[in-house]
This record gives structure tokens, sequence and C-alpha cells, in this order.
């Protein structure tokens, strides 16, 4: 299948070799006797270092081609290659590095965990990929690090609250934080301002602009809203399970 024409700017001159691709991938559900066909044979490329935003209607497939590029989920067929390798051949154990290591993630509910603090769910990808006796020599840096993105993201005074006694939008700066902290190459945002007012839904895009542009981390917006997609500096719009113009 060939992409459809796609909208850049002359900010983002994407590299030709892609961070992250896919080739014919196809997601299909059954429930009971019905086959639903969420996905039907998507190509598709990343950039290292840009802002690609994928707009369409809810049902549309974008947030199932961001589970599957983001190894949350497994396709019906297609391939997933990562700086040129095969994502797909690998075992369970290497998928889960690579999503800790190379991947973060964004999503519209947060997923906090309410018993720990800000700093504890920033720091929380940090421990699991350090493993126990990481963890023990390099835990002060690694906490040194999540400070400090917590006052990046403007909640430096509000590093030992609960998820419970901050707004949406602290929460949501907080999962930006946590996605951050392992420095990944690609962060998967799944409609990050989807619960945010439009002044906080700003802000937040303002701070993946930032992190853009300072680290060359490449992220991947996945939305139904028009007005975020026309600030990725790449756009491209899905419809029943496929690209369209």
């Amino acid at each position: 299948m060939t992409e459809p024409a796609i909208q850049t700017s002359a900010v983002s001159t994407p590299a030709a070799i892609p961070l992250l691709e896919c080739r014919g991938l196809a997601r299909t559900f059954v429930v009971g006797d019905t086959e639903l066909h969420v996905l039907r044979g998507v190509d598709f490329s990343l950039y290292e270092g840009e802002i690609a935003g994928i707009v369409g209607a809810s049902g549309a497939g974008k947030s199932t081609l961001l589970h599957l590029l983001g190894l949350l989920d497994t396709p019906t067929s297609g391939e997933i290659f990562y700086r040129g390798k095969n994502l797909l051949g690998m075992g369970p154990e290497a998928s889960a590095r690579v999503r800790n290591k190379e991947f973060g993630f964004v999503f519209q509910a947060f997923h906090l965990l309410n018993e720990f603090t800000a700093l504890e769910n920033v720091l929380m990808p940090a421990r699991i990929g350090a493993g126990s006796l990481s963890w023990l020599s390099g835990a002060d840096t690694m906490q040194r690090d999540a400070i400090d993105l917590l006052g990046r993201v403007g909640l430096g005074q509000r590093l030992h609250h609960t998820p419970t006694r901050l707004s949406g939008g602290e929460r949501q700066r907080v999962a930006l934080a946590r996605a951050l902290i392992n420095k990944p190459a690609v962060v998967f945002c799944d409609e990050p301002t989807g619960n945010l007012d439009s002044k906080t839904a700003d802000e937040i895009f303002a701070l993946i602009e930032q992190f853009n542009a300072e680290r060359k981390q490449t992220f991947l917006i996945v939305t139904h809203s028009e007005t975020l997609a026309q600030r990725a500096r790449r756009r491209l719009r899905m419809a029943d399970g496929r690209f369209v113009e």
C-alpha cells in the first residue's frame, strides 16, 4: 500500500532511513462469530527527530496502530522494523526491553499509580529497566534525572504529591516526564490532550515541541483533534483502518 501525500513543514526534513516502520500491518479482532478488521494492511514510516500526527475519528484504527508499533499488542499480520531490525522476531523479554529503553508512552487517561508520588511515578520505568543491582548503584543519578524532568515540566514543587492531589494537566505533565525518564528514541502519545482544556493542551504540546527540539526525540501522536494534528510537523489521516488522502 502506498502512503498518502503528507503535510510537512520546512522545519522537519525526514532522513532517508526510517527510525520505525511497518509494512502490511493488520489487526483483526474476533468477537463471537464476527471478525472486526481494525487495521487493514498499513504501511507507515516514522523518521528520527520528527513530530508526526495521525488524525481520525474514533474507530479509525489510529490507537491500534500506535499500540502495535509500541509493542503493546501483536498484529494479525505484517512486519514492524525499528532501526532496521524486525521487532516481531523477538521474544517477550527482548520486546519488553525495547519498550522500556527505546519507547516512551503518554496516554489520555494518564495511567499513573495513585499510591505513589509524582516523583515515584516518573522513576518507575527507570527502576524496572535498571533491575535490582543497577538500581542500587544508580538510584541517586536516576532520582536527580526525575527531579530535573519534573522541574522542566513545571512540577518542581509537586514532587511528593500523589496523582489524586494533582490537576488533570499536572497529571499529564507527570506522565510526560515518566515517558521521557529513560531517554527513549520514540515517544508514543495516544490522545495526550483528550482530557485537557485548550490552554493546558497547548502547554502540553509546547513541552513536546521543546523536548523534540532539545533532545531530538521523535514523537508519534494519534488524536481525533484537528487542532492538535495541525501542529504536528507531519500529518496523516486514518479512516476504516487505512491511511486516506
